[in-house]
């Protein structure tokens, strides 16, 4: 991948052939980002070359007109974060930083939350994926010794807790809050089937995303929230483990997968086994263990060396009919950080 790739920015891969997106597209950290695990695991320097510009070269879309937005945690988590914890580069802890500025700089007092995207008609809307940015902001108050980072991050997972995580652990994907009152206004479908359906890429956000939290502040009632996600998430997968695009679905004919659904999930089951006693511990493990089974001998493309992309059948965005049936390069990092996991990689991206 790395001599197909070259400087290519990849985001999804249609008949094994990835495209190359803009550096300020939310996905550009995700190629880098396994090229952090590989280096951290192996040590090989092929790796660390491959992975060090990556971080300059976002940073310089803030010089112009850009799309950065809600999740600038996963362009600067998976470049200049991990490139600082391995390398201790300072220019690297800088771009982190102001990456942590720009999320915190998001954040609205009425209603307690992070503004999502960038759409002058929607200053309140709120989506489920950005629990996973909130880690980026539990580093930087780490980093700096200043409380206000998490705090603002704590203010977001509650919010989330308390409106857009459903009492059976499913989950909304948009939130639109009034931004001047913080009053709820409706729930948006989104890359969802319909408002009150369950997106599966948007559990495995807030699987993930919930038991991050509870890593960072040790409170039990986002350890909770991250148990019941993930246990709707896996009552609701269908007999090989791999996640439908939708649960909430009235008819699953002919509908596609999400492969990139369930390498998510998977890597979040396994954050929630590392946290919990060893009595609970092997239910997110072995569903994990199952999910990636699965992903490895039914969706990959381990017999297709040259394919660019590793898991095959995920769905992006099926209600806009955009990216369906192909591999999406978030899918196929995550898949890679939860192999990662299994293995004995320690360190920890997100």
């Amino acid at each position: 991948m790395i001599k197909q790739l070259g400087e290519r920015s990849p985001h999804v891969s249609v008949s094994g052939i990835y495209d190359d997106d803009a550096l300020d597209w939310w996905t550009s950290g995700f190629w880098p980002g396994m090229l952090w695990i590989l280096n951290d695991m192996t040590g090989k320097a092929i790796y660390r070359d491959a992975a060090w510009s990556w971080d300059e070269r976002i940073e310089q879309c803030f010089m112009r007109d850009n799309r950065f937005h809600h999740d600038v945690g996963f362009q600067f988590l998976a470049t200049a974060v991990i490139k600082y914890k391995l390398t201790g580069d300072t220019d690297a802890k800088r771009r982190g930083l102001q990456a942590a500025n720009i999320l915190a700089g998001r954040f609205n007092l009425a209603g307690g939350f992070i503004r999502a995207q960038n759409q002058a008609s929607r200053p309140g809307a709120s989506i489920i994926d950005t629990m996973m940015n909130l880690s980026i902001l539990f580093w930087a108050s780490k980093e700096l010794g200043d409380p206000r980072f998490a705090q603002i991050a704590r203010a977001h997972a509650d919010t989330v807790l308390q409106h857009t995580i459903r009492e059976d652990g499913s989950s909304h994907h948009i939130t639109i809050f009034d931004a001047d009152t913080g009053n709820v206004e409706e729930y948006v479908a989104g890359q969802g089937y319909s408002p009150t359906s369950s997106w599966s890429r948007g559990q495995a956000w807030a699987i993930y995303g919930m038991a991050n939290t509870y890593k960072y502040t040790g409170d039990v009632k986002y350890l909770s929230a991250a148990k019941r996600t993930a246990h709707y998430f896996m009552s609701c997968l269908p007999d090989d483990f791999v996640a439908y695009w939708d649960f909430r679905l009235p008819d699953f004919t002919h509908e596609p997968r999400d492969t990139s659904a369930s390498s998510i999930a998977a890597s979040g089951l396994l954050e929630i086994a590392a946290q919990v006693p060893a009595e609970e511990s092997w239910i997110y493990r072995t569903a994990a263990e199952s999910i990636l089974l699965s992903l490895t001998h039914n969706y990959s493309t381990l017999d297709q060396p040259e394919y660019e992309g590793i898991l095959l059948e995920a769905t992006g965005h099926k209600p806009a009919g955009r990216d369906i049936q192909v591999s999406l390069i978030y899918g196929d990092y995550y898949y890679v950080e939860a192999i990662a996991k299994l293995v004995g990689w320690n360190s920890r991206i997100f």
